[in-house]
Order: structure tokens, then sequence, then C-alpha cells
């Protein structure tokens, strides 16, 4: 072989074995995302970040609920049969979970969405035409956590970096922890849940916790989610993710109280800056800490 030709190759193996190497997989799930559904900033940033990471050349999933709200014939949603046909079981009930799939435009990102009838065909996201919170939000809650995990699984996909967005997402870093730990999908996998600053207040419900349990996670690991309060899953999300996102500078009392409290606990402070840099920076510094 020519020696140029020996050269390119011998340049382009090592070219190849660094991508392969530094290139990461990261899933984003979110509770809202444009242009799908904007309610609040989270569905912003949960645009703007993983644009950002993929476009610097890694790989990105995102999956977020199928809300009523999201209109299937304008953002060109279609099923995915094959990773539709699951049940989540809650409270011995099983809920069919449907997963569909369309792309944002102008980029390469496809988003999941995760679906059901029940949970989430609705005219309002979280509250009803009164403003008061659904009954059964505690249930789409664990629905959505419990199904974005098991459609990695499903997947075979092995996620270097699962990012929660909103509390929604809470359940995610605790699942993945206690019911999931063994999964050889997940078993480098790095959690990481984003607070924001202006998330409604509410609860899901006295019940939360019990239903959450799925009948395998133990009272004491459940008990910062006391009766339900919002407040109670970021925390709770905080405590079992490898790393936290500050999206905002006046965060609830009582979650600066807890970041106050756990300063071995990795925090990025969000900011769109040098975006790209700045997480995949972050997202490093996780990944080598677990190793």
């Amino acid at each position: 072989m020519p020696k140029i030709c020996y050269n390119f190759v011998f340049r382009f193996k090592i070219y190849k074995f660094y991508m392969e190497n530094t290139r990461k997989k990261v899933l984003f799930v979110c509770s809202e995302m444009n242009p799908f559904l904007n309610t609040s900033n989270i569905s912003d940033i949960a645009r703007m970040v993983p644009q950002a990471i993929q476009e610097n050349d890694n790989e990105v999933r995102i999956m977020v609920p199928r809300f009523g709200v999201i209109n299937e014939r304008r953002n060109r949603l279609h099923e995915v049969v094959r990773l539709s046909g699951m049940n989540i079981s809650i409270d011995d009930n099983d809920n069919p979970l449907i997963i569909k799939v369309a792309s944002i435009p102008g980029t390469k990102m496809q988003v999941y969405f995760l679906d059901n009838e029940d949970y989430f065909h609705r005219k309002h996201v979280f509250t009803d035409e009164n403003d008061e919170y659904f009954a059964d939000n505690d249930e789409r809650t664990i629905f959505f956590c419990k199904g974005a995990i098991e459609t990695v699984k499903k997947l075979g996909w092995y996620p270097d970096i699962i990012h929660c967005k909103g509390w929604m997402t809470s359940l995610i870093p605790l699942y993945l922890k206690t019911i999931y730990k063994d999964e050889p999908v997940f078993r480098n996998t790095r959690v990481i849940y984003s607070v924001f600053n202006n998330e409604v207040h509410g609860d899901l419900g006295t019940d939360f916790a019990r239903k959450a349990s799925l009948n395998s996670i133990s009272d004491e690991e459940l008990e910062t989610f006391g009766v339900g309060e919002l407040t109670n899953l970021h925390i709770s999300a905080m405590k079992h993710a490898d790393a936290v996102v500050r999206c905002g500078e006046a965060l609830h009392p009582q979650v600066e109280k807890h970041l106050s409290e756990t300063p071995e606990k990795p925090v990025l402070q969000h900011e769109e800056e040098e975006l790209a840099s700045k997480y995949l920076n972050f997202y490093d510094s996780v990944l080598a800490a677990g190793n």
C-alpha cells in the first residue's frame, strides 16, 4: 500500500475511534416541547438543548406525552407499530401504551410521543376548564415515566445520559435507581434532572406514593414524595438523580434548601450562552464521576 494511502487509513481509524468514544447517546424526557406544546419555558429549553447537543455530533432521542391538545395531523404524528402494544400496569390495571413519532421541522430530530386514550385525549393538559387538577394526574405521571423507560428497553438503545425535564418526569430517576437498576440497557446510564423556577404548584394526592411504588419500591425510598406535592416530586427527583440542572435563579425555597444540603451533587446553571459546550462538558463530568 502506498505510504500516503496508509497514512490516510491510519488517521481515519484514529478519527473513527475518537468519534465512537466521544459521541454520546442522550435521551431527553420532557413534559412538553416546542413546537408541539408550549405552556411554560420548559418547552423552549426542551427544544433548545437537544438540538444543540445533536448539532455537536451526538445521538439524541426525545420522549414527551401525547397530550390531546397536540394536533396530530398538523404535526404529522404517526404510530410506530413495532414499539406500540405494551401495557403499563398501575394498581393492577393494564393501560395500553401507543408510541407515535414526528420530526421537528428544520432539524434531524425525531420526537417519540407516548399516548394512551384514557390518560391523554383531553382538551386540557393538567387542569380542567375550572383550573382544577385532574384527579388522575398521579397515574398519568406514573404511566409516562414507566412508559418512557419501557420504550427505551424495547428500542434496545443504550443511553449514556437520560435528561429529565419537568415534574411529570420526576419518577424516572427513582425508577432507574430501584426497579430498573439491574437492566443491562441502563447499567452505564447517568440520569440528570432539570428543575424549573416557575412550574405550577399543587399535589398529586395522598395515594401517589403508594401507586408510584408499583408494588416494588420500599416506603423508605418513597418517603420524600410525601403527599405528592410537586415540590416534593422535584426534591425526590434531585435526590435520586446523578446531577441537577437549575433552570432559573429563584427556585422554590424547599428546593433550594435541598440543594444546599447536598453540596456533593453536581449542579449546572442553565444559560443560553455557549449552550452546547456547557451542557456537553457537564455531561462529560457526570459520566466521568460514574466510572
